[in-house]
C-alpha cells in the first residue's frame, strides 16, 4: 500500500496544470474507493481538475479506473444487440418510457438502467413507481431474462457498476465541483461503460431546464462523452436537443406516464413524439438495424404491446388506473394572445416544489403530484383560458408552486419554439 503523501502528490500534479500518469489515476481511484484517500483529499482533487482539466488520455483513463472499481455486466450471450439511451436530464423529458419498448418492438435490447430525480429534474424510476406494483430493482438474472424474452427493462442500476462514481458523485455535490465537464463525462460514461451494452445514445440537454445552461458547454459535454464511449468500444453518438421550454405537456410522475401511455398509443404531443422516434433512429442505426422505420412499429401498436409486457414482467399493472394528486389549482390565461415563453426551470421547480420531486435523496416523491400545461409554446391562447393545472396531495405547497411559475410564462404577440434538435455529434 502506498503512502498517505501519494494522495497529496497527485493533487499537487493537477493543481499545478500538469497531466497525471495513468498510475496516478488508477491508485488514487482504487484508493479512494476502498477508503485510503480522505475525502478532503479528493475534494482537493475533484477541485483541481474543475479548475485544471484533463485531457482525453486522462478522462479515460479515470473513466476506466472508475469502472475497474465494480463489476461489468455481460450481455453477450443476448441473441438480440444491446443499445442504450442516457439524457442528461431535463423537465417533462419522459422519453425513455415509450422509446425503450419501441427499440424493443424493432429487434434490439434495451437495457434501460435508470436512476431516480433530485430537483428539479425528474427520475425516470420515480415515474415508473407512479404504476400500481411495478418495482425498480431487478437482479442480474432477471435482468438478463426479461431482455431476452421482452427485449427492454427499465430499472435501477446495481450498487455494484461504478461504486467509485456514486461516491465521488455525492462528495461533488457537497464541494462545488458538479460542474466539471471531464467529472460529469466519466461520472455518465463509468456507468454506461460498465452496463456492457454494445451502443449508446446520448440526449444531452442545453437551455435553461437543462444542467448545461450554455450551448457550447453542451457540445463539448456531448463531444468528451461520444469519445469516451468510443474509445471505450461502446458505438457511441450524441443529440444535442433542446431543454429552454419543457418536453410535452406534463412534469411529475403519474402524469407523465400518462403522456407516455398516450405516445406508445399512436397520440401524445409532437414533441415529445418526434424525440422519441430521432433517438429510436439512432439507437436502430447504431446496431445496424436502420432498415426498420421506428414510426411503423409506434402506429401499429407493437411498442405498445412491448410496454405492457415490461411492467408486467416487473410486477405492475398496465391497465391499473394511474394515481392522481388530490388538490388542483388552476392557473388562466390574463389576456389573449400567443404563448410566446414557456420556461423549462420554472416548471421544473414548480413540479418539484408540489412534491414530485425531492430535497435529498432516499425521501419519498408523491405520484399524482406535478404540473399540467395547457398550450405550447406558438399556441394562441384566449383571455380567461387554463394554461396550466398544478397537482399535488399538499396544498399548502400552491403558493411556493405558483411562485415559481411566475415571470416563466409569456403571452405575446407571436412565439415560436426553438428546433428540438439542434446539432448531432457521432
Amino acid at each position: 500500500m502506498m503512502t498517505h503523501h501519494d494522495a497529496v502528490s497527485v493533487i499537487r500534479t493537477k493543481r499545478d496544470g500538469h497531466v497525471l500518469s495513468g498510475a496516478q489515476i488508477d491508485w488514487v481511484i482504487d484508493a479512494y474507493t476502498r477508503g485510503h484517500v480522505a475525502d478532503e483529499q479528493m475534494s482537493a482533487l475533484a477541485m483541481a481538475i474543475l479548475l485544471r482539466g484533463m485531457n482525453r488520455d486522462e478522462i479515460s483513463r479515470w473513466t476506466a479506473a472508475m469502472i475497474a472499481s465494480g463489476e461489468r455486466m455481460d450481455f453477450s450471450g443476448l441473441r438480440r444487440p444491446t443499445v442504450d439511451k442516457h439524457s442528461t436530464g431535463g423537465v417533462g423529458d419522459k422519453i425513455t418510457l415509450p422509446l425503450a419498448p419501441l427499440v424493443a418492438a424493432c429487434g434490439a435490447a434495451v437495457p434501460q438502467l435508470s436512476g431516480r430525480g433530485l430537483g428539479h429534474t425528474g427520475g425516470t424510476l420515480d415515474k415508473m413507481e407512479a404504476i400500481p406494483g411495478w418495482r425498480a430493482a431487478l437482479s442480474t438474472g432477471e435482468l438478463l431474462s426479461q431482455l431476452d424474452s421482452v427485449g427492454a427493462t427499465i430499472c435501477a442500476a446495481g450498487a455494484g457498476l461504478a461504486p467509485a462514481d456514486k461516491k465521488l458523485y455525492a462528495l461533488r455535490d457537497v464541494t462545488g465541483t458538479v460542474e466539471s465537464i471531464a467529472l460529469i463525462a466519466s461520472s455518465i460514461m463509468s456507468k454506461k461503460i460498465a452496463e456492457g451494452t454494445s451502443a449508446l445514445v446520448l440526449d444531452v440537454k442545453c437551455g435553461s431546464g437543462a444542467f448545461m445552461k450554455d450551448a457550447e458547454d453542451a457540445r463539448e459535454l456531448a463531444r468528451t462523452m461520444v469519445d469516451l464511449g468510443n474509445d471505450a468500444g461502446v458505438r457511441t453518438v450524441a443529440l444535442l436537443t433542446d431543454m429552454d421550454t419543457p418536453l410535452g405537456l406534463t412534469a411529475g410522475n403519474a402524469l407523465e406516464v400518462r403522456e407516455s401511455v398516450e405516445v406508445l398509443a399512436g397520440g401524445g404531443p409532437p414533441d415529445v413524439v418526434e424525440l422519441t422516434l430521432e433517438l429510436a433512429r439512432e439507437m436502430l442505426s447504431a446496431v445496424g438495424m436502420s432498415d426498420i422505420d421506428p414510426a411503423d412499429v409506434l402506429a401499429d401498436g407493437r411498442a405498445m404491446d412491448v410496454w405492457r409486457r415490461m411492467i408486467e414482467a416487473q410486477g405492475g399493472d398496465p391497465g391499473a388506473e394511474l394515481p392522481v394528486a388530490q388538490d388542483t389549482e388552476v392557473v388562466v390565461a390574463p389576456r389573449s394572445g400567443v404563448l410566446s415563453e414557456l420556461d423549462a426551470m420554472a416548471v421544473g421547480l414548480a413540479a418539484w416544489r408540489l412534491g414530485a420531486g425531492r430535497q435529498r435523496q432516499g425521501e419519498p416523491v408523491q405520484a399524482g403530484a406535478g404540473v399540467e400545461w395547457h398550450a405550447s409554446v406558438g399556441d394562441r391562447v384566449e383571455r380567461g383560458q387554463k394554461i396550466f393545472t398544478l397537482h399535488t396531495d399538499t396544498p399548502e405547497r400552491i403558493p411556493a408552486a405558483l411562485a415559481a411559475l411566475d415571470g416563466g410564462w409569456e403571452i405575446g404577440e407571436s412565439g415560436e419554439r426553438r428546433p428540438l434538435v439542434m446539432a448531432r455529434v457521432g
